[in-house]
């Protein structure tokens, strides 16, 4: 198993808020650091997990800012600029380009459910519009298109279109998208329970959310898959599986961001139409990473 060029782990991380819902900038460059030194090789800024859909143009631009700031060269920042318009993906990808942010991040076009020829459209102007390379996310789960694998093939070409966060949930398609594109394209698996066995058939690593709390076991988990040691591997991930099924129980990202509090960061409640887990489901989300909750790894809050 190869590492893509933004490494094994890359966190898509979740956005903090304030107790008055607006965006905390510096909390956000104090994860970002935290989580590059608990197994994290990347971050993916403003995406699903981030809350993108529900921030405005400028808080998106002063959190890659922030974290940039915060990061500086150490790992890349991916910044998400993409949207179901892809005029307003192109501009507003030059201005994220301008934050300094290492690489862009753009979803399949949502709700539009545009051909497969409108999407090589909308990657390409996003990829032409700066020098950045851009991840292609695709997730017909939230987005209500499915990116092909002959589609995603074709925009492999593009000298920008560099890698895929796959989170179909078709094995299959991850697996001809390593097959047949360029050997310099990196193939990320986009959800956490399928990372061993997307990195069986080609991926070159996770776009995680579990890495908020576990992120030296999943990096841990791939280095092992890495050196050939499988039994390690399949031990790690199953051991893995109870976190994955609690932070995905409810939608994503509030459970993550209320493990995120437990280990002492300062990031509030996701914002509407999300709302905060039931009491019942905060005791088995706590229960679940309960293991992770050790002195080294929770954070003094500010």
């Amino acid at each position: 198993m190869r590492s893509g060029r933004f490494g094994q782990v890359v966190t898509a991380m979740i956005t903090p808020m304030r107790t008055d819902g607006a965006v905390d900038e510096p909390e956000a460059g104090r994860l970002a650091l935290w989580l590059l030194e608990h197994g994290s090789t990347g971050l993916v800024i403003a995406g699903t997990t981030g809350e993108g859909p529900t921030l405005d143009d400028d808080e998106k631009l002063g959190l890659f800012h922030a974290v940039v700031e915060a990061v500086g060269d150490r790992a890349p920042v991916i910044a998400n600029a993409g949207s179901n318009d892809t005029r307003r993906s192109v501009e507003f990808a030059k201005r994220a380009a301008a934050c300094g942010v290492h690489a862009l991040m753009a979803v399949g076009p949502y709700y539009n459910k545009p051909p497969q020829a409108g999407l090589v459209r909308h990657f390409t102007a996003i990829a032409d519009a700066t020098d950045l390379p851009v991840m292609i996310y695709n997730i017909p789960g939230r987005t209500s298109v499915n990116i092909l694998p002959d589609t995603i093939v074709a925009l492999a070409g593009h000298p920008r279109i560099v890698a895929v966060k796959e989170s179909s949930g078709d094995i299959g398609q991850l697996a001809e998208i390593a097959a047949r594109a360029p050997q310099n394209f990196d193939c990320y698996s986009g959800d956490d329970h399928l990372a061993l066995p997307h990195a069986a058939v080609g991926a070159c690593g996770v776009v995680s959310v579990a890495s908020h709390v576990a992120g030296p076991d999943i990096a841990d988990m791939l280095g092992a898959f890495s050196r050939g040691d499988t039994d390690g591997a399949a031990k790690l991930h199953h051991s893995l599986m109870p976190l994955f099924r609690a932070l995905f129980a409810v939608t994503s990202p509030i459970p993550v961001k209320a493990a995120t509090r437990a280990l002492g960061f300062s990031v509030g409640e996701c914002r509407p139409p999300l709302c905060p887990l039931e009491p019942e489901q905060e005791r088995v989300l706590l229960a679940a990473i309960r293991p992770w909750l050790t002195p080294r790894a929770t954070v003094t809050a500010r």
